[in-house]
């Protein structure tokens, strides 16, 4: 997928929360708007698991589309030739950032109360 038809799709959820980001992309008629859903899920995910962040308060702070590597393809074109084209790919770097989940309450202190 090319960066400028992610970049319009990305601008659709930059600066908005990730509940409202996957609403208004589960309502979006492009194709570049799955892999951002897709991307978002994962940056959702990973705050949630790995930095402890609660996933009701999360933000999108920043997204970015840069390009990724292009691919050199030929189309078949009239007379035998074969027209090249790029295949253009993208990169898409989501940050999100909410509220802290709090400590987990020690486990000897369970113990303790039985």
């Amino acid at each position: 997928m090319s960066p400028r038809k992610v970049g319009v799709v990305a601008g659709l959820v930059r600066g908005r929360t990730v509940a409202d980001a996957l609403t208004i992309l589960e309502h979006t008629p492009r194709r570049s708007a799955l892999a951002v859903k897709k991307t978002i899920l994962s940056a959702q995910a990973n705050a949630e698991h790995n930095h402890g962040l609660k996933p009701d308060t999360l933000n999108i702070v920043a997204i970015t589309v840069t390009p990724g590597p292009r691919l050199k393809r030929f189309r078949p074109a009239a007379h035998g030739r074969a027209l090249p084209f790029m295949r253009r790919t993208s990169h898409i770097t989501v940050i999100v950032d909410g509220e802290a989940r709090g400590a987990k309450k020690a486990v000897a202190a369970n113990k303790e109360a039985k």
